[in-house]
């Protein structure tokens, strides 16, 4: 938050240019409140959301943003289901605002959908960030050719287009998001800039307005308080000057518990000297010769090893080493120790290298760096012996006087640090033992370990653990732009996407390619993230010669620690093609307990080999899947690896089979092989605990059932989607419904079911019939009555008759379908099939509503009600009592309607999110009519909230047309 009399001191902003000035259609400003115009009207930007994204589109002006990194800012850790498809509402919102003569669905001109995001084309001459980085570029091009003047006008120029917070007016949550932090890093980069120039031809007083704001703007930038005290000299303010000095001074003290450093400490000297600015505006660190201080008994280590250069982003994990280092720092109190852990190759090292060497100066008695070798390829882990050995000699004791035993040393080693402000590195920690005795127990000292392994035994000790996760994608963008270069990167955006994607964002990997791409200059990155593509199978791409910054080498280093079961599951977790597993599915890939595969799960997770994505599920990276793939061909045969597929699948198709039988109201025909020994297929007496399940592993059988395929368990590949359906019926999941029913018609065709082929095919019709694609359909069902009249069954004619009524009433072609419903029905009461008798009945009372027959409708709906609840079927009931409430609402019975939808919703079934979204809309219309306006406005509000969380836009739509006409009317009946 910029401070108010800072802002006084800012020469008035400059005025909103009009497009007639700038020969534009549009404008655009994010330097400041978010605004647009178009032509001389300023446009209404919407709701916050919309106004966020095109904050955001604007802070990339013209360069993608993806979908990923729209839905992190907007909502960060906790999106919704929805946030996909809200975002491409608010995309839709923007386009009809810039573009509002675009026809509908139209791609657009300004706003484009481009590289799994979207991109807002923008002149330079239409965006003031955009014309604030074209003036920044030419002052710098005219500094240095020497027209210093020149500089410092066009920085002035841009710096005038600033005028205030960025992207003001927006949520606050968004504006924290690094796309708008790296633009004030900008703004505080020109003012630094503007100084440099400034102070060469004579003009600080010309610039001193925007140091002020800068400097408020970051607070603790040293570089540019060193600017700000030459340029108040120079300008003539040499006590003020003075006074910045002693603020920043404090400010440093305070906060971070430093002094000054020599930029900023040279900028004070020569202003007490009242020396002019060394030439060439580049203030040399050349601080006054310290006094010299007697000798100590005791050396002080400075053992730290040299900075990474290419270190980015980080900024959660540096924030909160900064709230530790300050408990150490702010007096008397308790020792710190502090555990950063994550999987090989994740940047544990190079992150507690870079904060120990940022925070040094704040433990002025040494800082040790002990390798303790936990995970070295070559070397065995180092002893705490020889580690304690190591500190004792870095301390400045002879090796004479070092005592032989660990206790004794340990002793020695705490009692030379009392009173002392000592930062202890142990890097590649192996287990508890190996650190324990390491810890430097005394007041004032700070030691910070990294490991592969989690070490429960060190945080229940009282270290504060800190584990490592994979960086950002835009951290790890920001990593590659500064191992290979932004041109290089800017050149090609599209293969550094790529080469992030399959790196996994494991910064070793990236370096490991960013190297590659030094190495070959020539080489375009396209070529390289094909490489890398082409060998996704393999770690070869990831290879090299020196073991430390090899990948396979790195995950070979933590495989061999495990135990004999640990080592097996974690190389048939190949096998699993989910992005997650919990330990029944575990326990089925190795033929191991559950209790004991649990275990293994946990032990793989403290190794940092697989992430625990939530309570009881693990995901696998795909580098490190990769690598258990190359280790389950080599130490499993394939007879092996068949055999725990199988058992896998059994016990996704198993455990389906029992949570779709409570699902479906008892009614799944499918006739299951039984399934294999040790596959452990988990068994449901509930809907609540059956929907659990599907909602968990939804993603994961989505995966499993092409997968299968590809495997050649065709049985399987066909029967686990026939589970599926009716679960994803009720979340309204259409898309994915037809996807694994796509699949499991072609998988029961090769498994030479005839049974499985006209099952899977209605299924299929059915998905396909709510996605409207009618022709496609239509040419399935011809298939299936084809299979049906050659399968000679009944019951399957029946099912093939009512999936054309379906399929038919669809269309609206309501008469055709009432004939083939009544088929169904016909044929269902032959062979005594009363559950679909019941759901045939119910069918055809709902055509007959869509007929407007509401008589036949409602009569036929009793029939229906009566023969489910005769037989328990709930969902058949409750779909019978929402076609009388139809009825009766065209009828102009609103009240018999409401009673219907309430005895419509009291039946239905738990987590039928779809169906009870369809009720609760008719409920609400049921309302509007009986003149019942706040009643309407609930009932479509519960709705509209249902389809939201289902991801359905075109009902939601619909519902927020109804609640704004309710409004609207509302506001109407009280004027």
């Amino acid at each position: 938050m910029l401070h108010p009399s800072v802002l006084e001191a800012v020469p008035e902003p400059v005025a909103a240019r009009s497009n007639t000035e700038l020969d534009v259609v549009m404008r655009f400003e994010v330097l400041g409140p978010l605004r647009a115009w178009d032509e001389d009207k300023e446009l209404d930007l919407g709701f916050p959301q919309q106004r966020a994204l095109l904050s955001m589109l604007l802070a990339q002006a013209g360069r993608p943003v993806g979908t990923s990194t729209i839905v992190d800012a907007l909502w960060g850790e906790d999106p919704p289901d929805s946030a996909v498809n809200m975002v491409r509402r608010y995309v839709g919102g923007l386009r009809r605002l810039l573009e509002p003569e675009l026809a509908p669905r139209a791609p657009g001109r300004r706003l484009i959908r481009r590289a799994g995001g979207y991109v807002l084309q923008v002149e330079q001459e239409e965006c003031d960030l955009l014309e604030f980085r074209g003036l920044t570029e030419g002052g710098t091009r005219a500094v240095a050719t020497g027209r210093t003047e020149e500089a410092v006008s066009h920085f002035i120029k841009a710096l005038r287009l600033w005028q205030g917070e960025v992207a003001m007016g927006i949520p606050p949550s968004v504006r924290a998001h690094a796309l708008f932090s790296s633009i004030e890093r900008e703004l505080v980069r020109t003012a630094q800039l503007a100084a440099d120039a400034a102070l060469l031809c004579d003009r600080a007083d010309d610039v001193l307005p925007w140091l002020r704001r800068a400097v408020a703007l970051d607070p603790l930038n040293e570089p540019l308080h060193a600017r700000l005290v030459m340029t108040l000299a120079a300008a003539g303010l040499q006590a003020e000057a003075l006074v910045a000095f002693e603020e920043i001074r404090h400010r440093l003290l305070v906060q971070l518990g430093v002094s000054p450093g020599p930029e900023l400490s040279s900028a004070h000297i020569q202003v007490l000297r009242q020396q002019p600015p060394p030439s060439g505006g580049e203030h040399e660190s050349q601080a006054p010769e310290a006094p010299k201080q007697l000798a100590e008994v005791i050396v002080r280590p400075a053992q730290l090893p040299a900075e990474l250069g290419a270190f980015a982003g980080r900024k959660a994990e540096l924030s909160r080493l900064g709230e530790v280092t300050h408990k150490v720092s702010a007096g008397p109190g308790t020792p710190v120790a502090v555990l950063i852990s994550g999987m090989a190759g994740v940047g544990k090292t190079t992150l507690a290298v870079k904060w120990a060497a940022q925070v040094a100066d704040q433990f002025p008695d040494g800082q040790f760096y002990v390798d303790l070798r936990g995970f070295d390829p070559a070397r065995k882990p180092m002893p705490p012996l020889e580690a304690l050995r190591h500190m004792l000699e870095g301390l400045g004791v002879p090796p004479e006087r070092i005592p032989s035993g660990i206790d004794a040393r340990a002793g020695l080693f705490r009692s030379m640090l009392n009173g002392r402000r000592v930062l202890v590195l142990l890097d590649n920690a192996w287990e508890t033992e190996q650190v324990r005795p390491l810890l430097a127990s005394q007041v004032g000292c700070l030691t910070l370990i990294t490991s592969r392994k989690a070490l429960p035994g060190l945080t229940t000790a009282g270290v504060l653990p800190l584990p490592l996760d994979l960086p950002s994608v835009a951290d790890a963008h920001a990593s590659l732009v500064l191992r290979a270069g932004a041109e290089r990167l800017a050149a090609d955006p599209q293969a550094a996407d790529e080469i992030i994607a399959q790196c996994g964002r494991l910064p070793l990997a990236l370096a490991i390619v960013a190297a590659r791409t030094q190495r070959h200059q020539h080489f375009p990155l396209a070529a390289i993230a094909a490489e890398l593509r082409d060998t996704h199978r393999s770690l070869d791409a990831l290879s090299s010669s020196d073991p430390t910054t090899d990948a396979r080498a790195a995950f070979t280093c933590s495989y061999q620690l495990l135990p004999p079961d640990g080592a097996r599951l974690f190389r048939l977790l190949s096998l699993h093609p989910g992005p997650s597993i919990e330990a029944g599915a575990a326990a089925a890939l190795t033929a191991l307990p559950v209790g004991r595969a649990r275990l293994m799960l946990g032990e793989l997770a403290d190794a940092h080999l697989l992430n625990e994505v939530m309570p009881g599920r693990y995901g696998l990276h795909h580098l490190l899947r990769t690598f258990s793939i190359e280790l389950a061909a080599i130490h499993d045969t394939p007879a092996e690896r068949q055999a725990a597929q199988l058992r896998m699948l059994d016990h996704y198709l198993h455990t389906a089979y029992s949570a779709d039988y409570v699902f479906g109201s008892k009614k799944n025909r499918l006739d299951l092989s039984p399934a294999q020994p040790d596959s452990v297929p988990g068994h449901f007496t509930d809907r609540p605990t059956a929907l659990a399940w599907f909602t968990a592993e939804c993603d994961t059988l989505a995966a499993v059932i092409p997968h299968a395929l590809d495997a050649g368990f065709f049985t399987q590949a066909w029967q686990l989607p026939c589970c599926f359906h009716e679960f994803l019926y009720g979340q309204g999941q259409w898309g994915l419904w037809a996807a694994t029913q796509r699949t499991a018609v072609e998988a029961a065709r090769l498994d030479g079911s005839l049974f499985g082929e006209i099952t899977t095919l209605r299924k299929l019709v059915s998905a396909l019939a709510h996605l409207k694609q009618f022709d496609e359909a239509r040419e399935y069902l011809d298939l299936a009555f084809a299979a049906a009249r050659e399968l000679d069954d009944p019951n399957e004619q029946g099912f093939t008759h009512a999936a054309m009524s379906e399929l038919l009433e669809a269309q609206g072609k309501y008469h055709d379908s009432l004939s083939h419903a009544e088929a169904s029905i016909h044929l269902f009461r032959q062979t005594g099939l009363r559950s679909s008798e019941a759901l045939g009945l119910s069918n055809m009372a709902w055509t007959h509503a869509l007929l407007g027959n509401h008589a036949e409708a409602i009569k036929w709906s009793l029939v229906a009600i009566d023969l489910a609840q005769r037989i328990g079927q709930p969902m058949v009931e409750a779909g019978a009592w929402d076609t009388m409430a139809l009825a009766h609402l065209r009828l102009g019975d609103f009240h018999q309607a409401i009673s219907c939808c309430h005895r419509a919703l009291k039946v239905l079934p738990y987590g039928e999110l779809f169906r009870q979204a369809i009720v609760w809309e008719n409920l609400g219309d049921a309302c509007e009519g009986a003149g019942d306006h706040p009643a309407a406005r609930s009932a479509w509000q519960k709705s509209a909230t249902l389809y939201e969380q289902l991801e359905q836009p075109e009902e939601l739509d619909r519902l927020e047309a109804k609640l704004d006409g309710c409004a609207t009317s509302g506001q109407n009946g009280s004027a």
